[in-house]
């Protein structure tokens, strides 16, 4: 997978010196790289990591395994996993602003607009343009040989080629968490019991998402227990909420396209038909896609994805693949790429297709201005879980949900709590899959700072943005490249922090922290906050009232606190609910509804505004906007409780929802 450089490089910067290093060991012997912060990893995370250490006056150096750089950002996934994208402060937030500046040809300003869907070309070089303006040296081939320490604290690396590495403070930016484990932190990796944290949706998850939905038989001659199983299944499952050591599936994002141009999908040396015999038998049961996604990024190219019950997905191939070593990690990502653009070509042209799948499939091919340097094909991996740090908190179900917000939180996350499939097994007699949980989350949540440092019995000076401590169906939803940017900022500032106050990184004053974190536009709470500006929940103890009967609800995603409320699309007219807030001033508010969409909504719900020029009568439509804080219009108030909000359900024409209102004083 390295592709390293045969020779340093020296290319001036800005007035700096940024150093690409390589690989052969006779150039580098004894070679000694001093710096603030070193960073092991050149994903998204890293790049900001180093960006914010640089803008903060400080030296910081990353250091690379291989030779790709952004990660994923940059590796595949253009339809960014934003979840809130209001939520996304800092640097990322930065990153987004200027990917669109590159499309729209404008300079890029704190209140441009970001762009979260990109050709991978485009990310690349918002990356270079961060990497230039900021002077951040970069190391390419640079594989861990050793991790030295004093006590809990790290002194240097060591990487194979013999350079050396020094630095006050190492944060560990990989997708392994390869730094983490050599400085003896403590990790795990597969999934935890439900009870382990009092979770639901952890461990074995036997579900119907990305299910086979078609009877397929998992035996090697269909229909014969006897001829023993197909390779890749397993005969038995453990019950739902077990532990396990298995690890969901990883895929390469692929950057298609149907142009002209585009390369064929090509036939991988040791193609073997026999490995799609399931997904065969599958289409021959009456399945006729869609196999792959086809999200548009610009560009008529795509970031196409797993999709369905057989797919891009290679599953049950990667479960050494967090402690294995990097020549078995090569192997292994050497496997996934076989395995997948095997499938490609299975569909586009295995003779026993129907010829409608084979044509569909062949219409798309490799982008040919993308990844140039390896056909076409992604360099990066989707390493969607490896290694994760087991540290002072670890972020669990409860956090994602909202019943526990950390006290000291570095950045917020809000996609869906997601796990794609970790194993097949029979279920009687068929083939299943088993792993994946697309769970919703009610919006966006707090990371704690405890979660990205070590226990302080185990290293003083390591920050861990990516493998942090979290369990696997947390991780799920954390595991996003925004918030990755987000908590990787947050590390790079704790630790130039820490080294001016002279402290490990667990006694920093979260305080501090957070002052810093908040003047470099890191977003710490939802709704950010404004000066004088209410919230009222529907779950809140005083300051709503109810006629007729409503009923709690969690099923559908996107609500503020613990749950909303609904009519039940019964007894109209009877069913209300009032918001009455208590405003700490007289003056001017904007007025903000909240409800949680869906096609059973109501398109007409009427809206009574009480202020202190009368009562203003609005209409909102439920289908639309789900999540969202929907302004309701601007009106004065007395301070207070005389204000007042009254969600109302005459004649209303599917379930009304009352969730929560917000009061933000106008400027």
């Amino acid at each position: 997978m390295s592709h390293a450089l045969s020779r340093r490089q020296v290319i001036k910067l800005g007035g700096a010196t940024l150093v690409l290093a390589g690989a052969p060991a006779a150039a580098f012997a004894a070679a000694i790289v001093q710096a603030d912060i070193v960073v092991y990893g050149a994903t998204s995370a890293g790049i900001v990591a180093a960006v914010q250490a640089r803008r903060m006056g400080r030296t910081a150096v990353v250091i690379e395994p291989g030779s790709h750089v952004g990660g994923l950002t940059t590796g595949g996934l253009g339809a960014t996993d934003s979840g809130t994208k209001e939520s996304i402060g800092g640097i990322a937030g930065e990153f987004y602003r200027r990917v669109h500046a590159k499309y729209a040809g404008t300079p890029v300003t704190p209140t441009s607009p970001g762009r979260f869907t990109f050709e991978p070309h485009v990310a690349r070089a918002v990356f270079d343009d961060l990497i230039a303006e900021a002077a951040v040296p970069l190391y390419f081939g640079m594989r861990l040989s050793q991790v030295l320490r004093n006590g809990q604290t790290i002194t240097e690396i060591v990487t194979e080629n013999g350079q050396v590495f020094r630095a006050p403070m190492f944060i560990d930016a990989s997708y392994e968490g390869d730094l983490m484990d050599r400085a003896g932190v403590s990790w795990t990796a597969g999934r935890e019991s439900n009870a382990a944290y009092g979770e639901t949706i952890n461990g074995v998850q036997l579900r119907d998402k990305h299910q086979f939905t078609l009877p397929v038989s998992p035996y090697r001659v269909a229909g014969d227990p006897a001829s023993g199983l197909l390779p890749g299944i397993s005969a038995t499952v453990a019950p739902n909420g077990t532990a396990d050591s298995r690890i969901q599936a990883y895929n390469f994002r692929m950057c298609l396209t149907q142009a002209t141009s585009k390369i064929p999908f090509p036939q991988p040396s040791g193609y073997n038909a026999a490995d799609y015999e399931l997904l065969l038998r599958y289409i021959q049961a009456g399945y006729n896609g869609p196999f792959f996604t086809t999200h548009s990024v610009g560009g008529g190219k795509t970031d196409s994805n797993n999709n369905g019950a057989f797919s891009t997905d290679h599953i049950g191939a990667n479960y050494s693949y967090p402690t294995a070593s990097y020549a078995t990690r090569d192997v292994i990502a050497a496997e996934h790429r076989r395995y997948q653009q095997g499938l490609m070509w299975f569909l586009a042209n295995d003779s026993r297709l129907p010829a409608t799948i084979r044509a569909n499939t062949a219409s798309w091919g490799l982008a040919a201005d993308e990844f140039t340097s390896t056909g076409g094909w992604p360099p990066q991996l989707y390493i969607r879980e490896a290694r994760r740090m087991v540290s002072a908190y670890v972020m669990a179900e409860r956090d994602c949900r909202g019943t526990v917000k950390a006290a000291d939180p570095v950045g917020l996350a809000s996609y869906t709590m997601d796990s794609h499939n970790c194993q097949r097994v029979v279920v009687n007699g068929l083939v299943k899959n088993e792993g994946d949980v697309q769970i919703g989350v009610p919006g966006p949540y707090p990371i704690s700072y405890r979660s990205i440092v070590p226990s302080g019995n185990q290293c003083t000076n390591l920050l861990v943005p990516v493998c942090l401590s979290a369990s696997h169906i947390a991780y799920g939803s954390i595991r996003m490249e925004p918030v990755f940017m987000i908590l990787a900022q947050s590390a790079a500032t704790a630790a130039i922090l820490a080294t001016a106050q002279g402290v490990p990184v667990q006694q920093l004053s979260y305080a501090t922290l957070a002052a810093r974190l908040r003047q470099d536009g890191q977003i710490l709470q939802w709704p950010p906050v404004n000066p004088g500006e209410v919230i009222l929940d529907n779950a809140a103890a005083a300051g709503v009232t109810r006629a007729g009967t409503w009923m709690r609800s969690t099923s559908i995603a996107g609500f503020y606190g613990p749950d909303y409320e609904h009519d039940n699309n019964t007894a109209k007219g009877v069913n209300r609910l009032r918001f009455t807030p208590s405003l700490p001033a007289a003056g001017s508010y904007t007025v903000y509804l909240r409800w949680t969409a869906h096609a059973n909504r109501a398109t007409n719900v009427p809206v009574d505004i009480v202020h202190s020029g009368g009562i203003t009568n609005r209409t909102v439509n439920q289908q639309s906007n789900g999540g969202q804080w929907v302004s309701v219009g601007t009106y004065t108030f007395t301070g207070g409780t005389a204000g007042s909000v009254l969600v109302r359900t005459e004649n209303t024409n599917g379930f009304v929802v009352a969730d929560a209102v917000r009061f933000v004083p106008s400027p």
